[in-house]
């Protein structure tokens, strides 16, 4: 996945597919915010976060640095429920938003999943990627944050007023910012993830639309 070089820039205008806030804190197969091991890791992060803002964020680092990127890190082991992402300690994007969104849940605080199409530099075409946006009671409106990992080139930070994505969109290449807010992973991402046997075959047939 590529996309153009990370610039700040405004927030997208989102819009939640479910009206109902409460969609947004509830817990489904991938994102199982009330498994023993979400919970705990939720409670170790809180302890040193104690208010719902610094708390979002250090949920958002500890995804982003310490859930490793499969792909990046040559791991061949898929994950996409939320608490075998954190067991395991690694996952592609879709599967860290899935673990950033359950820990955010865990503490109460709204969050979502959002996706970019973005051009596969490498092979041609376009590949889905995956983003959570979080909402947070004295902010007011959606944020998005993209837990993906950096690494050279891809600087993602959390940022609740100025977007500090992996990737920005070019529309001249065909590029897609969704600015829909998912209360559950898109089913043609999950049905991905769960059917796929490993990282090689993952990666060979990862989402191109939604």
């Amino acid at each position: 996945m590529s996309g153009g070089p990370p610039v700040y820039r405004d927030g997208m205008e989102l819009i939640q597919e479910v009206p109902r806030l409460a969609a947004y804190l509830a817990a489904d197969d991938a994102i199982d915010h009330r498994h023993p091991l979400v919970l705990e890791t939720a409670a170790r992060l809180r302890a040193q976060a104690p208010d719902a803002y610094s708390y979002a964020r250090a949920a958002f680092e500890f995804v982003r640095d310490t859930v490793t990127h499969s792909h990046d890190a040559g791991d061949h082991r898929v994950t996409w429920r939320a608490s075998d992402v954190l067991e395991q300690g690694t996952g592609i994007c879709y599967a860290k938003t899935h673990a950033l969104a359950a820990l955010l849940r865990a503490r109460s605080i709204p969050a979502g999943l959002c996706y970019q199409l973005l051009a596969d530099d490498k092979g041609g075409g376009h590949v889905v990627h995956g983003l959570v946006a979080l909402r947070l009671p004295e902010h007011g409106m959606w944020a998005r944050q993209d837990p993906r990992g950096n690494k050279p080139g891809v600087d993602a930070r959390f940022s609740l007023d100025e977007e500090r994505l992996a990737w920005t969109v070019r529309p001249e290449l065909g590029e897609v910012d969704g600015a829909t807010v998912h209360a559950a992973p898109h089913p043609v991402v999950l049905a991905a993830l769960r059917s796929a046997p490993d990282g090689p075959a993952l990666w060979k047939t990862l989402p191109t639309a939604l």
